[in-house]
């Protein structure tokens, strides 16, 4: 038997016990019944971000703005990764506009950014879109590995 992790749904923030082995299965909330690991990225807010981070599975944040073009670029390829790190890695976007106490809070100085969180903690940044291969590499070397 897999060591069950806590998830934090992204559409109703409830926390979930799922085994590791069964990721892939498409668990669903048992909350508000809506798949609990998303091929999109998932909106963040200041409500719900503490509980996201401190998730079992590692969150993906994209720090971003409207008037960003590099961010508007950067937006398909986050979402790509997202299809290809479900059940490894949870994404979620954080709107630095509606937000800018919590992108404060975070130390933005630059947009888009991604933040890298293991059990509630900061642990990998980086500024500037970048395109998925190079995304990819870098979380690889974070230790998550994408689907093939």
């Amino acid at each position: 038997m897999s060591d069950p992790l806590m998830i934090p749904c992204a559409h109703c923030g409830g926390l979930n016990r799922l085994p590791s082995a069964r990721l892939d299965d498409a668990p669903r909330c048992g909350y508000c019944k809506q798949p609990v690991l998303n091929d999109a990225p998932f909106a963040l807010d200041e409500a719900g971000f503490a509980r996201q981070a401190r998730g079992d599975l590692p969150l993906l944040v994209d720090v971003w703005a409207a008037w960003c073009g590099p961010c508007r670029a950067f937006a398909p390829v986050f979402e790509q990764a997202a299809a290809r790190l479900r059940g490894r890695c949870r994404l979620a976007k954080l709107d630095s506009e509606a937000h800018p106490r919590l992108a404060g809070q975070l130390g933005i100085r630059s947009i888009p950014s991604l933040l890298l969180y293991r059990d509630g903690r900061e642990v990998a940044r980086q500024s500037g879109a970048l395109p998925l291969p190079q995304l990819l590499d870098w979380l690889r070397g974070q230790g998550i590995a994408p689907l093939p």
